[in-house]
């Protein structure tokens, strides 16, 4: 194939301008010799464009180059030619990465193909298991049903949020790592001796990630869950991330157990945004005048929840502090989060 043969001492200079002019081809690598460093053409310059650069025809050459090759920068790279491109318009981008396990979502019209994209997750993530979405995430507990695809069937694992590790198995709880922001602008707001209630905790990355911050020595955190598992996990995490003391962790039905409870609090927590609205007049029960309430719901706007909020907290007067779309669920729904203190 054709080259362009330059004085090393004008090679990136004349690199450059072939880049800009797209006569360098991508696909092989510069050769390098002594004096002289040979470049790839995707085509024959000109003598005008020669003569330009300082260079005559006599330094376009016939040589041999090497093939560069490229490392994929996505799973779609890992499958170019190995599945139709009409089915790959089909296949969902966007997978989440939870310590060692990456988990996707495939849809229907792929099922033959599952495996093939499962391989090419476990190469690209280089994690050491990958699953697939097999339900919606359904039940009291919010877990749901994954099909092993590739790597090893191993679903416990430990993952890593800002300094926080949270241990837990995505085939027995409910963890979401998009939501690594939102637990961090949460956690920058609270002030060091506060009551807080986690009123669906899972595996607590809300409590582990407030409670690891050196200048809040003093806070106490009631974590609670109705999953047996996402407990079970909490308390592992809490010994992982040395918090010991400051997180209570509680299994049961939240209303019966802050009945049993009965703790007035400075800041509520309530990610369940399929269903906390069914708790709202609980929170505002136990929340003390003045507390901050942080409340998730799906919605297509943020005036249906706080409509929920507004109502639940009367005669008490509410105040609005923030109010975010958390991520998206569905065109048009969004995972909304509200901070208001009810006064």
């Amino acid at each position: 194939m054709i080259g362009l043969k330059v004085p090393k001492k004008e090679a990136n200079r004349i690199r450059l301008i072939l880049l800009e002019k797209s006569f360098l081809d991508h696909h092989w690598k510069i050769r390098r010799f002594e004096e002289n460093v040979y470049l790839p053409l995707n085509q024959t310059p000109c003598p005008d464009f020669l003569k330009e650069l300082g260079l005559q025809l006599e330094n376009i050459v016939e040589t041999d180059f090497e093939e560069l090759k490229k490392r994929p920068r996505n799973i779609e790279d890992y499958l170019q030619g190995r599945i139709p491109p009409e089915k790959m318009e089909e296949f969902k981008k966007s997978f989440d990465i939870i310590g060692d396990v990456v988990i996707l979502e495939i849809p229907p019209e792929l099922e033959e193909e599952k495996y093939l994209i499962g391989e090419a997750a476990l190469k690209f993530t280089k994690r050491r298991s990958v699953y697939r979405k097999k339900s919606a995430i359904k039940g009291v507990v919010r877990t749901r049903e994954l099909e092993h695809l590739a790597g090893e069937d191993v679903s416990e694992t430990i993952h890593r949020e800002h300094d926080s590790r949270i241990m837990l198995d995505v085939k027995k709880v409910y963890f979401s790592p998009r939501l690594a922001t939102e637990r961090k602008i949460v956690g920058d707001q609270v002030q060091d001796g506060e009551v807080i209630i986690d009123m669906f905790t899972g595996v607590g990355p809300f409590a582990i990630n407030i409670a690891r911050r050196s200048k809040l020595p003093n806070v106490k955190i009631h974590a609670i869950d109705i999953n047996p598992p996402a407990i079970h996990y909490l308390q592992k995490n809490i010994i992982l991330n040395k918090v010991q003391g400051k997180i209570n962790p509680l299994l049961g039905d939240v209303a019966k157990v802050l009945k049993d409870l009965d703790v007035k609090a400075d800041r509520i927590i309530m990610n369940l945004p399929g269903t906390a609205c069914e708790f709202l007049p609980v929170a505002v029960k136990h929340l003390k005048p003045g507390g901050i309430l942080h409340y998730y719901q799906f919605s297509r706007d943020f005036d249906n929840p706080l409509e929920k909020v507004k109502n639940a907290a009367y005669p008490r007067q509410i105040e609005v502090l923030d109010k975010r779309k958390v991520k998206s669920r569905s065109p048009g729904v969004w995972h909304v989060g509200i901070d208001v203190k009810i006064n």
